[in-house]
Protein backbone atom coordinates (compact mmCIF):
# COMPACT_ATOMS: atom_id res chain seq x y z
CA UNK A 1 0.00 0.00 0.00
CA UNK A 2 1.13 3.58 -0.90
CA UNK A 3 2.10 6.13 2.12
CA UNK A 4 0.24 8.36 0.41
CA UNK A 5 -3.01 6.31 0.46
CA UNK A 6 -2.67 6.56 4.21
CA UNK A 7 -2.45 10.62 4.44
CA UNK A 8 -5.68 12.52 5.24
CA UNK A 9 -7.09 14.60 1.91
CA UNK A 10 -6.16 18.57 2.36
CA UNK A 11 -8.67 21.00 0.68
CA UNK A 12 -7.45 24.41 0.21
CA UNK A 13 -10.43 26.99 -0.98
CA UNK A 14 -9.38 30.55 -2.73
CA UNK A 15 -11.91 33.12 -2.58
CA UNK A 16 -11.71 35.28 -5.37
CA UNK A 17 -12.90 38.05 -7.31
CA UNK A 18 -11.30 40.09 -9.48
CA UNK A 19 -7.40 39.80 -8.88
CA UNK A 20 -6.17 37.97 -12.01
CA UNK A 21 -2.90 40.26 -11.12
CA UNK A 22 -1.75 38.75 -8.18
CA UNK A 23 -4.24 34.86 -8.36
CA UNK A 24 -1.38 33.33 -10.52
CA UNK A 25 1.40 33.44 -7.56
CA UNK A 26 -2.13 31.89 -5.35
CA UNK A 27 -2.18 29.31 -7.45
CA UNK A 28 1.16 28.15 -8.06
CA UNK A 29 2.06 28.74 -4.27
CA UNK A 30 -1.08 25.58 -3.83
CA UNK A 31 -0.09 23.62 -6.46
CA UNK A 32 3.68 23.25 -5.93
CA UNK A 33 3.00 22.23 -2.65
CA UNK A 34 5.16 18.61 -1.95
CA UNK A 35 1.92 17.17 0.11
CA UNK A 36 0.83 14.52 -2.68
CA UNK A 37 -3.44 14.30 -1.60
CA UNK A 38 -4.18 17.83 -2.27
CA UNK A 39 -7.66 19.43 -3.39
CA UNK A 40 -8.00 22.91 -4.17
CA UNK A 41 -11.23 25.17 -5.31
CA UNK A 42 -10.96 28.61 -6.00
CA UNK A 43 -14.79 30.25 -5.58
CA UNK A 44 -15.11 33.07 -8.06
CA UNK A 45 -17.74 35.63 -7.22
CA UNK A 46 -18.18 36.56 -10.81
CA UNK A 47 -14.42 38.55 -12.24
CA UNK A 48 -14.42 40.53 -14.94
CA UNK A 49 -10.80 41.04 -15.60
CA UNK A 50 -8.37 38.00 -16.47
CA UNK A 51 -9.06 35.46 -13.45
CA UNK A 52 -11.36 33.58 -15.60
CA UNK A 53 -9.08 33.10 -18.69
CA UNK A 54 -6.11 32.34 -15.81
CA UNK A 55 -8.23 29.91 -13.87
CA UNK A 56 -9.20 28.18 -17.27
CA UNK A 57 -6.02 27.71 -18.27
CA UNK A 58 -4.55 24.94 -15.26
CA UNK A 59 -7.27 22.66 -16.98
CA UNK A 60 -7.86 19.84 -14.13
CA UNK A 61 -5.33 20.59 -12.00
CA UNK A 62 -7.73 22.52 -9.70
CA UNK A 63 -11.64 22.63 -9.70
CA UNK A 64 -13.33 26.69 -9.93
CA UNK A 65 -16.78 27.90 -9.98
CA UNK A 66 -17.70 31.83 -11.07
CA UNK A 67 -21.23 33.40 -10.12
CA UNK A 68 -22.25 35.87 -7.72
CA UNK A 69 -22.07 35.15 -3.82
CA UNK A 70 -22.93 37.22 -0.90
CA UNK A 71 -19.28 38.24 0.32
CA UNK A 72 -16.14 36.85 1.12
CA UNK A 73 -17.19 34.36 3.79
CA UNK A 74 -19.94 33.42 1.89
CA UNK A 75 -17.83 32.23 -0.53
CA UNK A 76 -15.37 30.33 1.81
CA UNK A 77 -18.42 28.97 3.43
CA UNK A 78 -19.41 27.12 -0.15
CA UNK A 79 -15.97 26.24 -0.98
CA UNK A 80 -15.94 24.44 2.65
CA UNK A 81 -18.96 22.40 1.50
CA UNK A 82 -18.17 21.40 -1.93
CA UNK A 83 -14.93 20.11 -0.03
CA UNK A 84 -13.85 16.68 0.14
CA UNK A 85 -10.96 17.26 2.56
CA UNK A 86 -10.75 16.08 6.48
CA UNK A 87 -8.25 19.08 6.69
CA UNK A 88 -9.33 22.42 4.99
CA UNK A 89 -7.26 25.53 4.51
CA UNK A 90 -8.42 28.93 3.30
CA UNK A 91 -6.10 31.37 0.98
CA UNK A 92 -7.29 34.75 -0.36
CA UNK A 93 -6.33 35.14 -3.95
CA UNK A 94 -3.56 37.73 -3.08
CA UNK A 95 -1.92 35.88 -0.46
CA UNK A 96 0.41 32.78 -1.16
CA UNK A 97 1.68 29.70 0.86
CA UNK A 98 5.49 28.81 1.79
CA UNK A 99 6.83 25.27 0.21
CA UNK A 100 6.28 22.93 2.69
CA UNK A 101 3.21 24.27 4.34
CA UNK A 102 0.77 21.34 3.91
CA UNK A 103 2.74 18.99 4.69
CA UNK A 104 3.77 20.80 8.28
CA UNK A 105 0.53 21.39 9.09
CA UNK A 106 -1.12 18.28 8.15
CA UNK A 107 2.26 16.35 10.17
CA UNK A 108 1.38 18.11 13.22
CA UNK A 109 -2.45 17.42 12.86
CA UNK A 110 -1.73 13.98 12.46
CA UNK A 111 0.17 13.15 15.10
CA UNK A 112 -1.91 15.39 17.56
CA UNK A 113 -5.14 13.93 17.60
CA UNK A 114 -6.92 16.42 19.88
CA UNK A 115 -5.51 19.24 18.01
CA UNK A 116 -8.24 20.73 15.63
CA UNK A 117 -6.60 23.78 14.13
CA UNK A 118 -2.98 24.56 13.58
CA UNK A 119 -1.00 28.34 12.95
CA UNK A 120 2.20 28.41 12.06
CA UNK A 121 4.31 32.23 11.16
CA UNK A 122 3.86 34.49 7.90
CA UNK A 123 5.43 36.77 6.21
CA UNK A 124 3.67 40.14 5.07
CA UNK A 125 5.13 41.26 0.97
CA UNK A 126 4.31 43.57 -1.40
CA UNK A 127 2.76 43.81 -4.86
CA UNK A 128 6.27 42.67 -6.05
CA UNK A 129 6.43 39.61 -3.59
CA UNK A 130 8.67 41.43 -1.62
CA UNK A 131 9.43 40.64 1.91
CA UNK A 132 8.01 43.54 3.95
CA UNK A 133 7.62 42.53 7.91
CA UNK A 134 6.66 39.81 9.63
CA UNK A 135 3.53 39.20 11.18
CA UNK A 136 3.07 39.75 14.87
CA UNK A 137 2.52 35.98 15.59
CA UNK A 138 2.49 34.63 19.04
CA UNK A 139 1.97 31.38 21.15
CA UNK A 140 -1.98 30.32 21.17
CA UNK A 141 -3.47 31.65 24.62
CA UNK A 142 -7.05 32.10 24.64
CA UNK A 143 -7.59 35.25 27.12
CA UNK A 144 -4.88 36.75 24.63
CA UNK A 145 -7.25 36.71 22.04
CA UNK A 146 -9.36 38.90 23.19
CA UNK A 147 -6.46 41.37 22.82
CA UNK A 148 -5.03 40.46 20.22
CA UNK A 149 -5.66 38.55 16.72
CA UNK A 150 -2.10 36.81 16.56
CA UNK A 151 -2.83 34.39 14.05
CA UNK A 152 -2.15 35.26 10.15
CA UNK A 153 -5.33 33.90 8.67
CA UNK A 154 -3.42 32.10 5.68
CA UNK A 155 -0.98 30.30 7.78
CA UNK A 156 -3.80 28.23 9.66
CA UNK A 157 -5.25 25.13 9.09
CA UNK A 158 -7.93 23.14 10.13
CA UNK A 159 -10.38 19.86 10.75
CA UNK A 160 -13.32 19.77 8.37
CA UNK A 161 -15.41 18.36 11.60
CA UNK A 162 -14.48 21.52 13.62
CA UNK A 163 -15.39 23.58 10.93
CA UNK A 164 -18.50 21.72 10.91
CA UNK A 165 -18.98 22.12 14.25
CA UNK A 166 -19.29 25.70 14.71
CA UNK A 167 -20.74 26.16 11.52
CA UNK A 168 -18.07 27.74 9.59
CA UNK A 169 -17.66 31.56 8.92
CA UNK A 170 -19.94 34.55 9.85
CA UNK A 171 -21.30 36.04 7.23
CA UNK A 172 -22.60 38.83 8.53
CA UNK A 173 -19.11 39.69 8.98
CA UNK A 174 -16.63 41.76 5.75
CA UNK A 175 -13.51 42.72 7.35
CA UNK A 176 -13.04 40.37 10.23
CA UNK A 177 -14.70 37.09 10.20
CA UNK A 178 -11.60 34.84 10.34
CA UNK A 179 -10.61 36.45 13.75
CA UNK A 180 -14.17 36.17 14.40
CA UNK A 181 -13.66 31.98 13.61
CA UNK A 182 -10.65 31.77 15.99
CA UNK A 183 -12.80 32.96 18.74
CA UNK A 184 -15.38 30.12 18.39
CA UNK A 185 -12.97 27.80 17.25
CA UNK A 186 -10.71 28.39 20.34
CA UNK A 187 -14.30 28.26 23.03
CA UNK A 188 -14.53 24.22 22.14
CA UNK A 189 -10.94 22.76 20.60
CA UNK A 190 -7.47 22.87 21.09
CA UNK A 191 -5.26 25.32 19.14
CA UNK A 192 -1.41 24.89 18.65
CA UNK A 193 1.32 27.07 16.76
CA UNK A 194 4.28 25.20 15.16
CA UNK A 195 7.38 26.93 14.70
CA UNK A 196 7.31 27.20 11.07
CA UNK A 197 6.84 30.12 8.53
CA UNK A 198 3.78 29.08 6.50
CA UNK A 199 2.43 32.31 4.23
CA UNK A 200 2.63 35.47 2.83
CA UNK A 201 0.12 38.06 3.70
CA UNK A 202 0.12 40.70 0.63
CA UNK A 203 0.27 44.29 1.92
CA UNK A 204 -1.16 47.16 -0.58
CA UNK A 205 -3.02 49.78 -0.37
CA UNK A 206 -6.33 48.61 -2.33
CA UNK A 207 -6.78 45.82 0.04
CA UNK A 208 -10.43 45.89 2.20
CA UNK A 209 -8.63 45.75 5.28
CA UNK A 210 -6.15 48.48 4.65
CA UNK A 211 -8.15 50.98 2.37
CA UNK A 212 -10.80 50.86 5.02
CA UNK A 213 -9.05 50.60 8.57
CA UNK A 214 -12.13 52.54 10.09
CA UNK A 215 -14.97 49.79 9.04
CA UNK A 216 -12.41 46.88 10.08
CA UNK A 217 -11.87 48.35 13.58
CA UNK A 218 -15.38 48.82 13.97
CA UNK A 219 -16.18 45.56 13.05
CA UNK A 220 -13.56 44.04 14.94
CA UNK A 221 -14.92 45.99 18.34
CA UNK A 222 -18.06 45.01 17.70
CA UNK A 223 -16.83 41.59 17.21
CA UNK A 224 -15.12 41.23 20.63
CA UNK A 225 -17.86 43.71 22.73
CA UNK A 226 -20.05 40.70 21.64
CA UNK A 227 -17.97 37.76 22.08
CA UNK A 228 -15.96 38.72 25.19
CA UNK A 229 -17.78 41.59 26.99
CA UNK A 230 -15.64 44.30 26.66
CA UNK A 231 -13.61 45.52 23.88
CA UNK A 232 -9.59 45.78 24.94
CA UNK A 233 -7.65 48.87 25.11
CA UNK A 234 -5.55 47.31 22.39
CA UNK A 235 -8.32 47.36 20.29
CA UNK A 236 -9.54 50.86 21.04
CA UNK A 237 -6.67 52.00 20.13
CA UNK A 238 -6.37 50.86 16.75
CA UNK A 239 -9.92 51.93 15.93
CA UNK A 240 -9.12 55.43 17.37
CA UNK A 241 -5.86 55.45 15.14
CA UNK A 242 -7.93 54.30 12.06
CA UNK A 243 -10.38 57.24 12.65
CA UNK A 244 -7.14 59.34 11.94
CA UNK A 245 -7.22 61.10 8.58
CA UNK A 246 -3.46 60.82 6.62
CA UNK A 247 -2.46 57.96 9.16
CA UNK A 248 0.41 56.04 7.67
CA UNK A 249 -0.75 51.96 7.84
CA UNK A 250 2.51 51.02 6.26
CA UNK A 251 4.41 52.51 9.57
CA UNK A 252 1.38 50.71 11.88
CA UNK A 253 2.51 47.43 10.10
CA UNK A 254 5.90 48.08 10.43
CA UNK A 255 6.29 49.76 13.40
CA UNK A 256 3.56 50.31 15.37
CA UNK A 257 2.13 47.66 16.06
CA UNK A 258 5.47 45.73 16.18
CA UNK A 259 6.16 48.13 18.98
CA UNK A 260 3.28 47.53 21.26
CA UNK A 261 3.87 44.04 21.17
CA UNK A 262 7.72 44.77 22.74
CA UNK A 263 7.19 47.41 24.34
CA UNK A 264 6.22 48.10 28.20
CA UNK A 265 2.50 48.73 28.24
CA UNK A 266 3.42 52.00 30.21
CA UNK A 267 5.75 53.19 27.95
CA UNK A 268 3.82 52.30 25.12
CA UNK A 269 0.44 54.12 26.55
CA UNK A 270 2.85 56.90 27.16
CA UNK A 271 1.65 58.22 23.81
CA UNK A 272 -1.56 59.61 25.62
CA UNK A 273 -0.47 62.43 26.97
CA UNK A 274 0.64 63.71 23.50
CA UNK A 275 -2.79 62.67 21.15
CA UNK A 276 -5.97 64.98 20.81
CA UNK A 277 -8.41 64.64 24.14
CA UNK A 278 -11.18 63.03 21.77
CA UNK A 279 -8.47 59.97 20.49
CA UNK A 280 -8.21 59.70 24.82
CA UNK A 281 -11.55 59.18 25.08
CA UNK A 282 -11.67 56.70 22.45
CA UNK A 283 -8.91 54.72 23.65
CA UNK A 284 -9.47 54.92 27.78
CA UNK A 285 -13.35 55.12 28.19
CA UNK A 286 -14.50 52.98 30.70
CA UNK A 287 -11.12 52.04 32.07
CA UNK A 288 -12.12 50.82 35.47
CA UNK A 289 -14.28 48.82 34.07
CA UNK A 290 -11.12 47.21 31.78
CA UNK A 291 -8.93 46.86 34.50
CA UNK A 292 -11.40 44.84 36.64
CA UNK A 293 -11.61 42.49 33.17
CA UNK A 294 -7.95 41.83 33.01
Amino acid sequence: MSVSNDLPLVSIITPSFNQGRFITDTIESVLSQNYPKLEYLVMDGGSTDETLDILRSYGNRLTWRSGPDGGQADAVNAGFRLAQGEILGWLNSDDTYLPGAVEAAVTHLTTHQNTAMVYGDAYYIDERNRVIGIYPTEDFDQHRLAKACFICQPAAFFRRSAIEAIGGLDTRLQYCMDYELWIRLARRFLIDRIPYVLASSRQYPQTKTWSQRDRLFEELCAVTQRSFGYTSRHWRMWHAYARLKGFSWPLARTVLYPARTVLPERLFFGIRRRLPLWINRLIFWDMRAWKKRI
